[in-house]
């Protein structure tokens, strides 16, 4: 089993919401692609939209370019599927391995990691911002280095470029 680090780098931000795609989810669970999603379709009633999306040609497109990999090569029939975390709390539901039970276990941890995180930053931005405006206007220098510093936190923020569209 990965740990929650390695498997964060699975999570995409696609359409404002953190998902993973069907191909990582079904290479982690040790089964086909194309078993995973038919395990879903047979049980549709249990991933309603916000819970699974398929991914448009642009989206993929996009994704594909940030993710530079080769092993996303051949003939696809089908964009893949996008899950979020809803929709991988609900796959253990659907696939009942003890496999897949670990799996999910280690996502959710990257999910609650990846809040984490986010939290930290916006509570950094915010300390930052309640110094900055106590520094007296003669002190350029601090301003400069809490703008610098702010500059750093926000690049870290975005290392995950969103892509699709907003809703």
């Amino acid at each position: 089993m990965k740990e929650p680090a390695a498997l964060s780098r699975l999570i995409h931000r696609i359409r404002g919401r953190r998902v993973v795609l069907s191909a990582d989810l079904a290479r982690l669970y040790g089964v086909a692609p194309k078993a995973l999603v038919q395990a879903v379709k047979r049980n549709r009633r249990r991933f309603p939209a916000d819970f699974i999306f398929q991914l448009s040609r642009e989206e993929f497109a996009d994704l594909k370019s940030q993710i530079v990999t080769s092993s996303w090569g051949g003939i696809r029939r089908g964009y893949p599927y996008a899950f979020t975390e809803e929709g991988v709390a609900m796959l253990s539901s659907v696939l009942r391995s003890w496999r897949a039970v670990r799996v999910n276990i280690g996502i959710m941890r990257a999910f609650v990691k990846m809040r984490e995180m986010a939290a930290e930053h916006r509570e950094m931005l915010v300390k930052l911002d309640e110094l900055g405006r106590r520094v007296d206007k003669h002190d350029v220098e601090i301003g400069e280095l809490i703008d610098a510093i702010r500059g750093d936190v926000l690049v870290l923020d975005k290392s995950r470029r969103q892509i699709g569209f907003q809703r």
